[in-house]
C-alpha cells in the first residue's frame, strides 16, 4: 500500500464557537481528508453503540477502534469565544440573522427591514454560552491530559480562525499529503 492510501485519522477538539467546523472544512478542501463532524460521528456511533471523545471513555473507546494519529486542539479564549456566541440577534419573523461584529443591525437591537425588535435566541444568551463552554472544559480536560501522556496532542492557541489556521495547515503538511501541490503555495 503506498502512504497516500494511508489514512491520517485526526480528531479536532475545541470549545463550542471556537471554529472547528471552519478549520475543518479548510483541512478537507486543502488536504485529501474527508470531514466527520462529531455531530455526524455521534449520530452514527448512537446507532452503533460505540464512544466519541468528548470524556475519557468515549477517548479511550475511540482508541481501542481506531489509531489516532493526531489530535488537533483549538484553543480560543473564553471571553473572545462568549464575544462571539453572544453577538448573533436574529428577527423572529423573517428569520434574519444579525452579527453585532459582521453583520450589525443599522440601529442597535432593530431590525433593519421593519424596524420591529431583534431577540437573542436562549443558546446565545451570555448565561447559557458560559454554562456550555465550563461543561465543555471540565468534562474535556481528561480528554487532553489523555492524548497529550499518548503524544498525540497539537494545541494551536489564539483569538481569530485566520490566525491559527496557517499554523494547522502548516502542521498537516508534515503529516499528508496535499489535494495538489502545485495549485497552492499559501493556505
Amino acid at each position: 500500500m503506498g502512504a497516500s492510501a494511508r489514512l491520517l485519522r485526526a480528531v479536532i477538539m475545541g470549545a463550542p464557537g471556537s471554529g472547528k467546523g471552519t478549520v475543518s472544512s479548510r483541512i478537507t478542501k486543502h488536504f485529501a481528508l474527508k470531514h466527520l463532524s462529531s455531530g455526524d460521528l455521534l449520530r452514527d456511533n448512537m446507532l452503533r453503540g460505540t464512544g466519541f471523545p468528548r470524556t475519557l471513555p468515549q477517548a479511550e473507546a475511540l482508541d481501542r477502534a481506531y489509531q489516532i494519529d493526531t489530535v488537533i486542539n483549538l484553543n480560543v479564549p473564553f471571553e473572545v469565544i462568549k464575544q462571539r456566541l453572544t453577538a448573533r440577534w436574529i428577527h423572529p419573523a423573517s428569520g434574519r440573522v444579525y452579527n453585532i461584529e459582521f453583520n450589525p443591525p443599522k440601529a442597535v437591537g432593530i431590525d433593519d427591514l421593519t424596524g420591529e425588535p431583534l431577540i437573542q435566541r436562549d443558546d446565545d444568551k451570555p448565561e447559557t454560552v458560559v454554562k456550555r463552554l465550563k461543561a465543555y472544559e471540565v468534562q474535556t480536560q481528561p480528554v487532553l491530559e489523555y492524548y497529550q501522556k499518548k503524544g498525540v496532542l497539537e494545541t494551536f492557541s489564539g483569538t481569530e480562525t485566520d490566525k491559527i489556521w496557517p499554523h494547522v495547515y502548516a502542521f498537516l503538511q508534515t503529516k499528508v499529503p496535499q489535494m495538489n501541490q502545485k495549485a497552492s503555495v499559501t493556505p
